[in-house]
C-alpha cells in the first residue's frame, strides 16, 4: 500500500469512528455508549476506537473542536461580523445559538450532568463555552461598531447579557424548566436582548 493510500485510509477510518461516536452519543448518550458499539457502527476493532480516537473522552473532545474549528463556524462569524443591522444580528446570533443546541441539546444534557466529576469531559465543555462566547463577543463587537449599544452598555457587559441569555444553561432552563418549546424560548429571547442592548 502506498503513503498516499495509507493516508487516504487512515483518514477515512477516523471519519468513521467520529461520526459513529456523534451519532451514537446523540441516539444514546455519552455514558450509555461503548468503545464496543462505536468499533461496531465504524467497522472497525475497538483497539482501533482507541488508538485513532482516544476512546470516548478522547472522542468527545474531538467532536467539540472539530465542530468549533470547522470553516462552517469560521463562516458564521464571518457572517455575523458583515451583518449591518443591529435587530437582524441579535435574531441571527438567537437562531445560530437556538439551532445549535438543538443538534446537540441530547448530549450536552449528559455532559453537563458528569462535568463535576469528570475532569476531561469537563475540558470538553469548558472547550464548547469558549467557542460560544467567542461567538457573542464577535457580536457584542459588531453591535458596538455599528454604534447600536444602550448608553453604559460596553462591549464585556453585551458579551455577559447575551452569555445570560443565550448560554446552554439558559436554553435549558427555558425549555426543560419552564417547558417551552424552542420556537417560543427563540422569541422571547430576541425581545428581551433586543431590549437589554440595543438604544431605543
Amino acid at each position: 500500500m502506498t503513503t498516499g493510500r495509507r493516508a487516504e485510509y487512515a483518514q477515512a477510518t477516523q471519519d468513521a469512528i467520529r461520526a459513529a461516536a456523534r451519532e451514537l452519543f446523540l441516539t444514546n448518550g455519552y455514558f450509555a455508549t461503548r468503545v464496543e458499539d462505536i468499533a461496531r457502527t465504524a467497522r472497525v476493532a475497538p483497539a482501533t476506537v482507541y488508538a485513532v480516537g482516544g476512546g470516548k473522552n478522547g472522542l468527545l473532545r474531538d467532536l467539540i473542536e472539530t465542530t468549533t474549528q470547522s470553516p462552517a463556524n469560521t463562516d458564521l462569524l464571518a457572517h455575523l461580523k458583515a451583518i449591518d443591522d443591529p435587530r437582524a444580528l441579535i435574531e441571527a446570533i438567537v437562531d445560530v445559538s437556538a439551532g445549535k443546541f438543538a443538534d446537540w441539546s441530547p448530549l450536552l444534557r449528559q455532559v453537563y450532568a458528569v462535568a463535576p466529576q469528570e475532569p476531561t469531559v469537563r475540558e470538553s465543555l469548558d472547550l464548547a463555552h469558549a467557542s460560544l462566547r467567542n461567538g457573542l463577543a464577535v457580536t457584542a463587537r459588531r453591535l458596538a461598531a455599528l454604534g447600536a449599544l444602550r448608553p453604559g452598555v460596553n462591549v464585556t457587559g453585551a458579551t455577559d447579557i447575551l452569555w445570560f441569555h443565550l448560554s446552554n444553561a439558559a436554553y435549558f432552563s427555558l425549555t426543560d424548566d419552564l417547558s417551552w418549546p424552542l420556537p417560543r424560548a427563540r422569541q422571547w429571547l430576541t425581545e428581551r436582548l433586543t431590549s437589554a442592548l440595543l438604544s431605543p
